[in-house]
């Protein structure tokens, strides 16, 4: 599911002459938040339902270099979920579709005024519902994923 289409902004690029690795971590936020929006967590949804997500883990994976200018796509799919926590995988790709980073993350709904975990509110529910899902076996390649040495031979 494409949630956000953005550019490489001038003070995104580091002395490497490319975007800057928190900048990629920028643009996953952002995508969270376009994310959080389609799925009725708005700025308004937020104040309606007294509700929230934040992101409790996040696994980046840079794939290529992106630069000044450059178009970048943010798609989001859902790999697992519970009455309060959604485990969704994000992909920023070029305008030619290019993978440039990957973003594994897990949210959680949280009851603004208790500031604690809550199950999501029903209409937020719904929408969560009509995502992009996949199952168990059709995760994508770099889903998943552990950090860690490779093992010695």
């Amino acid at each position: 599911m494409a949630l956000l289409e953005t550019r490489v902004a001038p003070q995104w690029v580091d002395y490497n002459g490319h975007m800057n690795d928190a900048e990629y971590a920028r643009v996953f936020s952002l995508g969270v938040e376009a994310l959080m929006d389609a799925i009725g967590l708005d700025a308004a949804g937020r104040r309606r339902h007294g509700y929230t997500l934040y992101t409790l883990e996040t696994h980046l994976c840079y794939r290529r270099e992106a630069h000044e200018g450059q178009p970048l796509a943010v798609e989001a799919t859902v790999l697992d979920r519970d009455a309060k926590r959604l485990h969704v995988f994000f992909a920023m790709r070029d305008a030619e579709g290019t993978l440039l980073a990957t973003s594994e993350q897990m949210l959680m709904g949280i009851d603004s005024e208790a500031g604690r975990p809550a199950p999501f509110p029903e209409a937020v529910e719904r929408a969560i519902a009509a995502l992009p899902h996949a199952e168990a076996d059709a995760w994508p390649e770099l889903a998943g994923r552990r950090i860690g040495l490779p093992p010695r031979r």
